[in-house]
């Protein structure tokens, strides 16, 4: 097995607490109001979309074509969407630093090009990392191989020498597929102590 290197982080349910919920519980009077419209019109799919490139204007005026009863509370989606960050994930992001005193510490996240300035301008860790990649940026989502690729051939790194920490098992399937090592981010994983046991 080769050395460790490099560690690559994914943002969102990782560093970042980001949930639309955080905003739209306060627009809709009702959860079940809500839940409908996060999983109905305003869907995971649909956002993947913007994070995989579209613009937010676009992909905004689409929906608000398809539903517009909605066109208020969809335009909120991008409108609003500082409201969406709970903050960030602490027990997460402090590891950084010291990991930064013995490895190349990245970031690899599928998020908008757009949206992405609005939490770097608010959470320092950002500062801490040596380089990003983003999916909005590069139109590739995890877990397309292509997008695990290109942050290795950017950043001159190999992938045996490297491990990413994911929420999304898809994403950290295809890692894996790929020769990296993986931490695939759980409700009940503790971060810091996985680390520690295995010795990084």
């Amino acid at each position: 097995m080769k050395q460790l290197k490099n560690i690559i982080f994914d943002f969102g349910g990782v560093l970042i607490d980001w949930n639309p919920v955080y905003l739209y519980r306060n627009v809709f009077k009702t959860e079940e109001e809500m839940n409908y419209f996060l999983e109905n019109i305003c869907s995971y799919d649909w956002n993947l979309k913007q994070d995989g490139g579209r613009p937010l204007s676009e992909g905004t005026l689409l929906l608000q074509e398809k539903f517009p009863e909605y066109k208020e509370e969809i335009g909120m989606y991008y409108g609003r969407w500082t409201e969406m960050l709970g903050g960030v994930i602490e027990e997460n992001a402090k590891l950084i630093k010291p990991l930064k005193q013995k490895y190349r510490v990245y970031g690899l996240t599928n998020w908008s090009a757009e949206t992405l300035p609005f939490a770097m301008e608010r959470y320092d860790f950002f500062n801490d990392l040596e380089g990003i990649v983003v999916s909005g940026t590069e139109k590739l989502l995890k877990p397309d191989v292509q997008i695990y690729q290109l942050i290795l051939d950017r950043f001159q790194i190999n992938a045996e020498e490297s491990l990413f920490i994911d929420d999304n098992a898809a994403n950290i399937e295809a890692a894996e597929g790929l020769g990296f090592k993986v931490v695939h981010i759980t409700e009940d994983l503790n971060l810091e102590e996985w680390l520690k046991n295995n010795g990084i």
